[in-house]
């Protein structure tokens, strides 16, 4: 077993789960999702993403991809909220919520793409 692998899938799944447990709940009710837990998943995602840089692969390229888009739905979900309470005149996210999760929701789509290639990867490789 090689360390690197497991690390790699490591933070592949811990992005999914992270950006799970933020997008559940109900989707316009600020309480049930936690900026906190959204900058996590953010986080981890990134460093998903800089892990994939160096596999040169045809999948690892696809892995990279998924990557990078749950990253830009996570950023763009993170702006919103941030926007929303810091700059715009709401004050809140409440009215925004919908949008914030919704962003999530996308980069949780392809971070269940970039699990399943991986799985789908994994059972391939013969020994």
């Amino acid at each position: 077993m090689k360390f690197e692998k497991v690390i790699f899938a490591f933070f592949i799944v811990l992005a999914l789960t992270l950006n799970f447990v933020f997008f559940i709940g109900d989707i316009d009710n600020p309480e049930h999702h936690d900026g906190m837990i959204l900058g996590a998943a953010l986080a981890v995602s990134i460093i998903a993403t800089i892990m994939k840089l160096g596999d040169r692969s045809q999948m690892g390229a696809v892995l990279l991809a998924t990557s990078l888009v749950a990253d830009l739905q996570l950023l763009i979900a993170a702006g919103i909220w941030t926007w929303a309470v810091n700059i715009s005149e709401l004050g809140s996210a409440v009215e925004m919520m919908p949008i914030i999760v919704s962003s999530s929701g996308g980069a949780l789509l392809a971070n269940l793409v970039s699990v399943t290639l991986l799985i789908a990867e994994t059972i391939s490789i013969r020994r």
